[in-house]
C-alpha cells in the first residue's frame, strides 16, 4: 500500500496529514495498525511526528468533514488545536473546498475553523468542561485548584477539559520547570481515567503567558493549541488573566480568547495561530501477512 502525506506544523508541533477523500481509509478504527504509526512516528526510523491528522468524509448534514488524531505512539485522541488549523489550510490547499469557514466532526463534537485573508487559522475549540466527571478526573468536588500526590510529591493544579483532558500547573519560569519529570507522573496519574496533558504555565501579566506543555501519548512538543486554552482558561478561572492573552510556546505564539467575565457557558474558546506546510510524500506500507 502506497500512502500519500503531507508534512505540517503549527509552532512547531508537527503532523503528517492524511488525504482519506481521495485515498482508501478505514472508515472506523486507525488508518493503519497501532505498530505501523509508531513505526511513522519515529523519527529516526519514521516519519516523524507527534501527531497523524485524517481527513475524512463528512458523515452528516452540516459537516463538510471528518477530522481524526492519533498520537505517535498509535492511540487515538479527540482534539488537537494547532492540528485543527493545519487541518484547515490542508483542505483548502488541496482544493477539497474553497470555505474561508469549515465545519468539521471529531471525537469531541464539531467544530468551526476559520481561515483568514493573511493566512492565520481561528479555530472555535467549544466552551470549556469544569465538572471533574466531563474532564474526566476523578474528584469529590468540582473546585479550582485540587491537590495531586505523585511520587513523593504533591502539586497544587487545575484541571479542565476541552475536547481532552489537560491539568495545568503555576510556576515561576517555564524555563527550569519540571516537564520532564513531573509531565509524566501526571499524566499517567490514577485520578485522570484517560491520562491527561500537562501544561506548566507562567503568568507575565494579565494579557501574557509562558507555556510548556507535556501532551499524552506525544511527551512535551513545542506547542499545543488547546493546551494553550486550557492555561488561558484555568488562569482566567483564579483570576490571574484578562478575556484575550498571547501565548508564549516554544515554538511560537498563539492568540486565545474567552469571554469569560461574561460568565456564558456556551461561548466557545477562540485561539488563533499560523499553520505550516513544510513537504508532500508518499510511503510504502507493508500488508500484513496472511494467515496459513
Amino acid at each position: 500500500m502506497r500512502l500519500k502525506f503531507t508534512k505540517m506544523h503549527g509552532l512547531g508541533n508537527d503532523f503528517v496529514v492524511v488525504d482519506g477523500v481521495r485515498q482508501p481509509l478505514p472508515e472506523n478504527g486507525p488508518p493503519l495498525p497501532a505498530e505501523e504509526l509508531r513505526r511513522l512516528g519515529d523519527r529516526h526510523f519514521g516519519i516523524g511526528f507527534d501527531q497523524m491528522l485524517v481527513v475524512q468524509p463528512a458523515r452528516k448534514e452540516g459537516v463538510d468533514f471528518r477530522y481524526r488524531i492519533f498520537n505517535s505512539d498509535g492511540s487515538e485522541v479527540n482534539q488537537c488545536g494547532n492540528g485543527a488549523r493545519c487541518f484547515a489550510r490542508f483542505v483548502r490547499d488541496e482544493e477539497l473546498t474553497d470555505k474561508h469557514e469549515i465545519r468539521v466532526e471529531t471525537a469531541a463534537g464539531e467544530m468551526t475553523l476559520r481561515v483568514t485573508d493573511d493566512g492565520l487559522v481561528t479555530v472555535d475549540m467549544g466552551a470549556p468542561r469544569w465538572a471533574p466527571e466531563a474532564i474526566p478526573f476523578t474528584a469529590k468536588a468540582e473546585a479550582d485548584r485540587y491537590f495531586l500526590v505523585a511520587g513523593n510529591n504533591g502539586y497544587e493544579v487545575s484541571a479542565v477539559g476541552l475536547g481532552n483532558p489537560h491539568c495545568v500547573l503555576l510556576v515561576e519560569n517555564v524555563d527550569n520547570a519540571p516537564v520532564d519529570t513531573v509531565g509524566p507522573l501526571l499524566e499517567s496519574h490514577e485520578q485522570f481515567p484517560e491520562r491527561v496533558n500537562v501544561g506548566f504555565m507562567q503568568v507575565i501579566g494579565r494579557n501574557e503567558i509562558r507555556l510548556r506543555v507535556y501532551e499524552r501519548g506525544a511527551g512535551e512538543t513545542l506547542a499545543c493549541g488547546s493546551g494553550a486554552c486550557a492555561a488561558v482558561l484555568c488562569g482566567q478561572r483564579l483570576g490571574l488573566l484578562d478575556d484575550t492573552v498571547t501565548v508564549h510556546l516554544l515554538g511560537g505564539t498563539l492568540q486565545v480568547h474567552y469571554p469569560y467575565s461574561s460568565q456564558d457557558g456556551h461561548s466557545g474558546v477562540l485561539m488563533t495561530g499560523p499553520a505550516s506546510r513544510v513537504y508532500d510524500g508518499a510511503i510504502d506500507i507493508p500488508q500484513p501477512s496472511k494467515a496459513r
